[in-house]
């Protein structure tokens, strides 16, 4: 059954709860805490963006296409859609030698308030580039231009493109192939359903890939690592919660938000934990927008991976402090994990 992870205070009362599950691995596979049923199948939504990524990478297309670090951070991103995303994306087509109409991901507002209120005021359309998806899928278009594949129908389960994903999803979780449960995510890609805890152990995978004893495998892990922390802006955006967690921890992890209330994050290997972290956290009913973030930092607290640096940019989402419309503060969200 799922727990609590986070509550929702007024005055002095509970007034509201998150449940939900959570789970940390080791780089050698043992579970450091726990918590409601990590073997809860649910769908990874855009956490799975950096395995997405990786068929891009190995197969040689993001070589043969000169793409940069950036280029790389903004292939795992769900990023806010503002200027510099767009015309990053924009870039990684025109080496390909597509076009945003090539996209399948669909249009929707920029995720950054500034940048969606500025676009109304001069009344320009958002296009694909500004899907926070747009980045993944002009990987996939890279994977599938690269190695001959139909590039009209690079979202079906039956493309190359789409094959290769799921044998890198199968080998970084663990999961066989017929286990993994599909579904269509909202840019329109397949999404796999596997086990919280399966999450985990990829990106503990991912941050720590000497285990698969494979070189070509290794190389392109260290490449997507160190794009997402040396970028961190590309991977969300200027106030998005990944890319501040990324800030304000440099060098210390990646992390990745997923809809639905997923968070997954790869702790690289430290004085700590010598063999890396894998963490993945599912909020119950979906939250994205409180419960998560409370919860997320408030586990980085516990596992000794917070600084003071890092308090200071970051303990406004842990605990969360709720306002009323004067502007009084009347509660918070407070995590309630015990590792």
């Amino acid at each position: 059954m799922p727990e609590i992870l986070a509550k929702v205070i007024r005055g002095e009362t509970i007034e509201s709860v998150h449940r939900g599950h959570l789970i940390v691995v080791d780089g050698e596979g043992k579970t450091i805490a726990q918590i409601g049923e990590p073997e809860t199948v649910t769908f990874w939504r855009s956490a799975a963006k950096s395995f997405q990524i990786l068929p891009c990478i190995l197969s040689g297309a993001a070589d043969a296409f000169g793409f940069s670090e950036q280029e790389i951070a903004i292939g795992c991103a769900s990023h806010s859609g503002e200027d510099f995303h767009t015309k990053t994306v924009q870039r990684m087509l025109d080496k390909i030698g597509l076009s945003e109409s090539d996209l399948r991901c669909g249009a929707h507002p920029s995720f950054n308030k500034e940048t969606a209120e500025s676009m109304i005021r001069e009344r320009e359309t958002p296009t694909q580039l500004n899907n926070n998806c747009s980045g993944k899928h002009a990987a996939m278009l890279a994977f599938a231009k690269h190695t001959g594949a139909d590039l009209e129908s690079y979202l079906s389960n039956e493309n190359s493109v789409q094959q290769a994903i799921l044998e890198i999803i199968s080998r970084f979780t663990g999961i066989s192939k017929g286990d993994i449960k599909f579904g269509v995510d909202g840019c329109s890609a397949p999404n796999f359903g596997v086990p919280i805890s399966s999450m985990a152990k990829a990106f503990s995978n991912l941050t720590n890939p000497r285990t698969f004893s494979d070189i070509g495998i290794e190389n392109a892990c260290l490449r997507i690592v160190a794009a997402q922390m040396k970028y961190p802006e590309y991977v969300g955006g200027s106030v998005r919660l990944d890319t501040k967690i990324m800030k304000a921890l440099e060098g210390k992890l990646i992390c990745k938000v997923g809809a639905e209330g997923v968070w997954c994050a790869g702790v690289l290997p430290s004085e700590k934990w010598k063999n890396g972290l894998g963490i993945a956290i599912k909020i119950e009913d979906g939250d994205d927008g409180r419960a998560r973030p409370v919860a997320a930092i408030e586990l980085l607290r516990q596992l000794g991976i917070m600084t003071d640096k890092a308090e200071n940019v970051l303990g406004e989402f842990s605990p969360i402090v709720l306002k009323n419309r004067m502007e009084t503060i009347v509660g918070k969200v407070v995590a309630d994990i015990k590792t």
